[in-house]
């Protein structure tokens, strides 16, 4: 009896702890409306400093790529697109499978945060001086 006692009290326990943990979520002061805290268990993170003119290899990610820019000036180039350049403070999101690079401009180096979504990086070819300063 004992144990069945402890059971139904721990299993009391739990849901009550879910509600309250649910109730709490739903009336955290510091949003407005309902709110849910996401799992990123497949989220990665990155941090790297480009010298100028440096750059990645073309390549495409699976779940898509957010980068934000962070000191210097960054040149970022989808594959049927104009190059792009991007300054500290800004950011570019490449879809899911688009491919492109990205790296510092000519003249000055940079610092990019990658935030990756989870799934693979499939890199291809490096990316040709003609390439990267915007010739075909």
């Amino acid at each position: 009896m004992n144990r069945l006692a402890l059971a139904f009290g721990l299993a009391l326990l739990l849901v009550l702890s879910a509600r309250w943990i649910g109730h709490a979520q739903q009336d955290d002061a510091r949003f407005t409306g309902r709110t849910d805290v996401l799992d990123a268990k497949d989220i990665g993170a990155s941090r790297r400093r480009f010298a100028p003119g440096a750059r990645t290899a073309w390549h495409s990610h699976d779940k898509g790529q957010l980068l934000f820019f962070e000191q210097g000036r960054a040149r970022v180039r989808r594959k049927d697109g104009p190059a792009k350049d991007f300054g500290a403070g800004e950011s570019d999101f490449t879809p899911a499978g688009v491919v492109h690079w990205h790296g510092a401009v000519p003249d000055q180096q940079l610092v990019q945060v990658a935030i990756g979504f989870g799934g693979d990086t499939r890199w291809l070819e490096k990316v040709t001086n003609a390439e990267y300063s915007g010739r075909r």
